[in-house]
């Protein structure tokens, strides 16, 4: 299985709803995302996907969040936004941004995983197939 991917930084305030102390004030971080896409078999050029339109799909899909409030962006407001929350939310953008780039492209890939960091040490992703019928 091949897989190439790249990451990106952004910046933004949130706040959690529940049992989770502290972080229940608004309160920001610097978080860092990796996105990695997987597949069985290259294009005639020899890649998986050029890295440059993975770059072009993230920032597009970082852009609405970047510098925000992230429980007053459209497809999270209302939602506690956490981590594994904004790992989903990128998923999906990721994924119909992967799906608009055609066959000869987004047919060779497998999945897609997503990967949102707080700070150095914590962390939460999502993982599923690209092409999974029940989403």
């Amino acid at each position: 299985m091949f897989e190439v991917g790249v990451h990106a930084e952004f910046s933004a305030t949130h706040r959690l709803r529940g049992d989770f102390g502290a972080a229940t004030q608004p309160h920001g971080h610097a978080y860092r995302v990796e996105v990695v896409v997987r597949g069985p078999a290259l294009g005639p050029d020899g890649t998986l996907l050029d890295v440059e339109a993975l770059r072009r799909l993230l920032d597009d899909a970082l852009s609405p969040l970047a510098g925000k409030d992230l429980d007053t962006v459209l497809g999270l407001c209302g939602l506690n936004t956490t981590a594994e929350v904004v790992a989903r939310y990128l998923f999906d953008a990721l994924r119909a941004g992967l799906l608009r780039l055609g066959d000869s492209a987004s047919g060779r890939l497998g999945s897609l995983r997503v990967t949102v960091w707080e700070s150095p040490e914590v962390w939460a992703g999502y993982d599923a197939p690209l092409h999974d019928p029940e989403r």
